[in-house]
């Protein structure tokens, strides 16, 4: 027998969660912008019912299934059409430049200078109602100042910094390249491709567009031309524990995403961009996925210098050795402890001057004595405090660094700080695993 009023306490609860998850998104259907881009999506021959933007509180901007999507069905499928790609470029007001510049631009820049100059054209542009919903500004590493820069781990800021350089010279190579352009605007083009515009659409191709392999063009570089800009798809956000059969159906002229294991009714769609640690989404998409099992925290070689003993006398040709065996790249700690790589590092640095013959047996896998590898764990614990003491100083600073700042410089300072909070997580998990290892 059931007890008295446990149907009113089920419904009480089951109003509350629903009042929760109403909360947790508000739906975008009815805002203006989104009004057109569905309406111009329909006239390519797109229109789709059983998903809408919603913006969510964890997640931001994305789709949400207004219907159960089963295992195995389309989540979406987006007309040629309405695919924004290089063949798109080559064939409107831009493409005769492009064909008579020599050396040929990259995929990349030609699909880079045709959004500038069509954000520019504004309501004129054919692709108006897509580059209006575009993010105005980024959070990947291109955008970030120094001072934000050394707030990430150690092993980041070098590819961070990279990008940025990487981004300044495709910048400075290419200004003739935009003067070229400049019949087609009655606004001098130093104004209109200048390096913040140039930044925001090169984020946009990077970070939103799908993969889609296209014939090489004799026009544009030797560079693999695998952009599409997908409007209404690239709302769909990325999540690591989804899977997707995703790719350009050519029976059908339509860019298609399936879901593997399916999608409940009024549960945000996901899409997934591969097995990516925090790391790579950050630099390249600029965000951090919260719980990513691909998630690691990578022991940087600085890092690793801290904890060993510069009195051992081979300690320079040891690390030439690991060098030369490519043992100084992915030394990791994940959520079950140290990783095999580290370990084996920590192992072959471990041995004593009279072990000289068994560094190459102990880089193949073999074991060390019982305080050699004692030594190893005491070492991976320092590293492991070591880290985590940097996350501490870091957190700590973006805390105050976010009093006061703008909502542009907020955004960047919250991703780092999730990615810190995430690196800080994995550690407590790693010296758990280590002072059971100790323990042993």
């Amino acid at each position: 027998m059931k007890k008295p009023g446990c149907h009113a306490g089920r419904r009480a609860r089951e109003k509350r969660r629903k009042k929760h998850e109403d909360v947790s998104k508000v739906t975008l259907t009815h805002e203006a912008q989104f009004v057109l881009l569905r309406r111009w999506l329909k006239e390519k021959g797109f229109a789709s019912q059983s998903l809408i933007p919603v913006n969510f509180h964890d997640t931001g901007r994305g789709l949400m299934a207004t219907q159960t999507i089963k295992a195995k069905d389309s989540v979406i499928s987006l007309p040629e059409k309405c695919l924004l790609t290089t063949r798109t470029v080559l064939k409107s007001y831009m493409g005769d430049y492009i064909k008579r510049w020599h050396p040929p631009v990259s995929p990349l820049l030609a699909l880079c200078c045709f959004l500038i100059s069509e954000r520019y054209r504004g309501d004129a542009s054919e692709w108006s109602s897509y580059i209006n919903i575009l993010p105005k500004t980024y959070t990947c590493p291109v955008y970030f100042s120094d001072d934000i820069i050394d707030l990430l781990p150690r092993s980041l800021q070098k590819k961070a910094t990279e990008q940025k350089e990487q981004f300044q010279e495709l910048y400075c190579s290419f200004l003739m390249f935009f003067h070229s352009l400049q019949p087609l605007f009655t606004q001098p083009t130093e104004e209109l491709f200048t390096q913040d515009a140039l930044r925001w659409a090169w984020c946009s191709v990077n970070m939103r567009t799908v993969y889609m392999e296209h014939d090489q063009s004799d026009y544009l570089s030797r560079e693999k031309d695998v952009y599409a800009l997908a409007p209404y798809l690239d709302l769909l956000n990325h999540c690591p524990n989804v899977q997707v059969e995703a790719g350009f159906n050519k029976e059908t002229c339509c860019y298609e995403v399936k879901s593997v294991q399916g999608c409940k009714k009024f549960q945000q769609a996901f899409i997934n961009y591969g097995p990516h640690d925090n790391h790579r989404l950050l630099l390249e998409y600029g965000f951090v996925a919260p719980d990513n099992p691909h998630s690691v925290v990578y022991v940087d070689l600085g890092t690793l210098k801290l904890c060993l003993d510069e009195q051992d006398k081979q300690l320079t040709q040891k690390l030439l050795y690991l060098r030369d065996n490519d043992f100084l790249r992915n030394l990791t700690f994940g959520m079950d402890g140290p990783s095999w790589r580290l370990m084996t590092a920590l192992r072959q640095l471990s041995l004593k001057p009279e072990q000289y013959t068994c560094w190459k047996s102990v880089l193949l896998g073999a074991g060390v004595s019982r305080d050699r590898e004692e030594w190893c764990i005491h070492n991976a614990l320092k590293l492991c405090n070591n880290l985590t003491d940097d996350n501490v100083k870091a957190l700590e600073r973006l805390s105050q660094l976010k009093q006061g700042a703008n909502l542009s410089l907020l955004e960047q300072l919250c991703v780092v700080e999730s990615l810190r909070q995430e690196e800080q997580r994995i550690l407590e998990h790693t010296r758990v695993a280590l002072q059971n290892l100790w323990g042993q």
